[in-house]
């Protein structure tokens, strides 16, 4: 599965963008938002007063290796933008915002051999999803804010001249549960970190640290997610709105044309270029890209929760190599206010797929509000 789609977890925002002028000083700096590892040295993406740029370093002395390259559709205008980015068989997939006012959500593969493809430009059903309709009063005074996972395709194309023309072919997206169960589901909607992919019980999974919205009660947890549960969703029913006036509906599978839409062209599939799939097969992934489940939580419930506290968590970093023995997996978790705390993560006894957590320690690292 890894070596053909790439996932990227994406937190969409949907929000009036409004800049007062005493903190245009302060986000005129430049902002690291993009750096990786790449080739032996590093690849950078800074905001760069609002003109973002891209640039390669050498590892031991940071010093620059040619010129800088635009940063736009790799690098989100403004730091306070979400992004994300990766290196994948040469290629660059960065999923973030093209413009000043972040209107234009994208995305994007750039860099490598394979031709640079992106997202639908402004098309409301590839970034926006099931509760638009219910939620469009509410955009003038507050943000509406949803977690995804997006899946394409490694080696796609793009589609033929006649539709999704340098434009994913593959681009499927679903919602991630992470949520206290109960009678009525209490959800933690902001992603803000997640781990790499890591093997726990034997599967492979992936940890995230999401949070609730400003307007709402304080909180945050860290979610696992089974890659196996993940490729299933893509498997699974497409949702449709028929009208906008209409609800979110499944798509009965006899209307899903075939080859089913979102799948990867070459070994395995008759078709040897996503350019060659059937036009019917493009318009419907093009109207179709999210699916009706959402993606579960693994064991039913949030591995950490922290709530009615006044910081938050904001980032994540996974030792499953930790202890003596090198048998142990610590997670080590940043807040809001610059402190660090560590869990120790067990398995439960009574399922393999549930765990207790150990709380370690705090640490005291940067506090802003010193």
């Amino acid at each position: 599965m890894a070596e053909i789609f790439i996932f990227l977890l994406v937190l969409i925002i949907l929000q009036l963008v409004v800049a007062p002028l005493q903190h245009m000083a302060e986000e005129c700096r430049n902002y690291m938002k993009v750096l990786l590892s790449q080739h032996g040295g590093l690849f950078v993406c800074g905001t760069n007063a609002f003109n973002p740029l891209c640039a390669n370093y050498t590892r031991d002395t940071l010093e620059m290796v040619g010129e800088p390259i635009s940063g736009m559709a790799r690098c989100p205008y403004d730091p306070k933008h979400a992004n994300v980015a990766l290196f994948a068989e040469g290629s660059l997939f960065t999923g973030t915002v093209t413009d000043f006012l972040a209107i234009d959500a994208v995305i994007y593969r750039s860099l490598g051999e394979s031709p640079a493809l992106r997202t639908i430009k402004h098309d409301s059903k590839w970034f926006r999803g099931e509760d638009d309709d219910q939620l469009q009063e509410l955009l003038r005074k507050h943000s509406v804010m949803v977690s995804r996972v997006a899946r394409v395709c490694k080696g796609d194309l793009g589609g033929s001249q006649r539709v999704l023309e340098k434009q994913w072919t593959s681009f499927l997206k679903a919602r991630l549960n992470c949520s206290i169960p109960g009678d009525s589901h209490f959800y933690f909607n902001l992603l803000q970190s997640t781990s790499p992919i890591i093997r726990m019980h034997g599967r492979d999974i992936i940890l995230g640290v999401f949070s609730t919205p400003p307007n709402s009660i304080p909180g945050s947890a860290v979610c696992a997610f089974d890659m196996q549960q993940l490729a299933r969703v893509f498997e699974g029913r497409f949702k449709e709105q028929k009208s906008p006036e209409s609800i979110w509906t499944p798509v009965p599978d006899e209307l899903v044309p075939k080859p089913r839409p979102g799948g990867c062209a070459g070994q395995g599939s008759r078709f040897s270029s996503s350019t060659a799939f059937p036009d019917e097969v493009l318009n419907f992934i093009k109207t179709h890209p999210l699916m009706d489940e959402a993606v579960p939580l693994l064991g039913h419930q949030p591995w950490i929760v922290k709530t009615m506290v006044r910081y938050q968590l904001n980032t994540m970093v996974v030792d499953t190599e930790a202890g003596p023995h090198r048998n142990r997996t610590v997670v080590f978790l940043g807040s809001t206010r610059g402190t660090v705390l560590k869990f120790l993560i067990m398995p439960a006894r009574d399922s393999p797929y549930s765990n207790t957590n150990i709380f370690l320690e705090e640490l005291e690292g940067y506090n802003p509000e010193r």
